[in-house]
């Protein structure tokens, strides 16, 4: 006999293959929405190497919408604006960032690489998995998918604006929000996971037309992590699986 436990490797092929399919997915449809990008900063004055810098450099949508939108309605005055804007959007990233360490482990150059693909859709799908090992498939595939896709999709948006138009008129708008319903509603089996995403959805639908883009979905998110934190509606609710191989109860390292 051996002390060795049991492995299921049929099952670990299975949480791989989700991961796999469920960062695919994701990225195909959210790199379509790149186009709408490419489309809009060409139209608020910003040249086809610029907003190609801006999807390569910053690389989260919210953000980049922002500083298009707020540089498109004041011109170069407006830069400043923009900049802040955008640096308000990117702030829920360090959120991300935070709840993803333990996940991608430790080493200076992975972080660093880590980094630039540490964004909603990579969050979402990672977390999404049942095991380390598909956790960390779902954030590269996703991450390193959504770049490629986005930056491609991005360039070809400011090289045919013209000819193609609105890019809501395709829909596109409504590809990525479809992904993450995907990923949201095989978890709202329980009554705060249903509860907390009723509520942030009221939240952000009713302050969307008071405030300026993004914020409402920063304050929709306060509302989460407000009642996760305060675990109201959950306290006899079974906790949610984790992964038995991240360390998290040790601290993030």
């Amino acid at each position: 006999m051996t002390d060795v436990p049991h492995f299921d490797e049929g099952a670990d092929a299975a949480h791989r293959r989700r991961a796999w399919r469920d960062g695919l997915g994701v990225a195909v449809a959210t790199s379509a929405y790149g186009v709408s990008f490419g489309a809009l900063a060409v139209a608020a004055g910003l040249d086809v190497w610029q907003t190609c810098v801006l999807s390569l450099v910053m690389f989260t949508g919210g953000s980049q919408f922002a500083f298009a939108g707020v540089i498109g309605a004041g011109g170069l005055a407006a830069i400043p604006a923009a900049i802040a804007s955008a640096t308000l959007l990117g702030v829920r990233n360090i959120a991300y960032g935070m709840r993803m360490s333990p996940v991608i482990g430790a080493g200076f150059w992975r972080r660093a690489a880590a980094a630039q693909f540490t964004i909603d859709e990579s969050t979402a799908v990672s977390l999404a998995q049942t095991t380390h090992r598909a956790r960390l498939i779902g954030f590269w595939v996703t991450g390193i998918g959504i770049y490629v896709g986005w930056n491609l999709s991005t360039l070809a948006g400011a090289l045919l604006g013209d000819v193609l138009g609105d890019p809501r008129a395709y829909g596109l708008d409504a590809a990525a929000p479809a992904a993450f319903l995907a990923l949201l509603w095989p978890r709202l089996r329980q009554r705060q996971p249903i509860v907390v995403g009723v509520a942030a959805a009221v939240v952000a639908t009713v302050l969307t037309p008071l405030l300026m883009p993004g914020m409402p979905v920063l304050i929709a998110a306060v509302v989460a992590v407000v009642v996760g934190w305060a675990n109201w509606l959950g306290r006899d609710e079974r906790p949610p699986e984790e992964p038995d191989d991240v360390p998290e109860l040790g601290g993030l390292p």
